[in-house]
């Protein structure tokens, strides 16, 4: 089987040919933060009332990832 060719590439989805790799990088740590921080149900779920008692939960989630 050939390998698709650039414009294959893109029209499939794929990343394009040019990209900035730090930037890509900062996304990706990004995106296993939150990644991390959904793994605690409450906050995936949404279950305080409050819009301080939420950040408060997320704050709290985020401290202890980080320690």
């Amino acid at each position: 089987m050939e390998q698709p060719g650039p414009a294959e590439r893109v029209r499939r989805g794929g990343h394009p040919l040019a990209f900035d790799r730090a930037a890509y990088k900062r996304h990706n740590v990004v995106e296993r933060c939150f990644n991390k921080v959904m793994q605690w149900r409450g906050i995936a779920t949404r279950y305080d009332k409050t819009t301080q008692s939420y950040q408060a939960v997320v704050t709290l989630a985020a401290l202890l990832m980080w320690a």
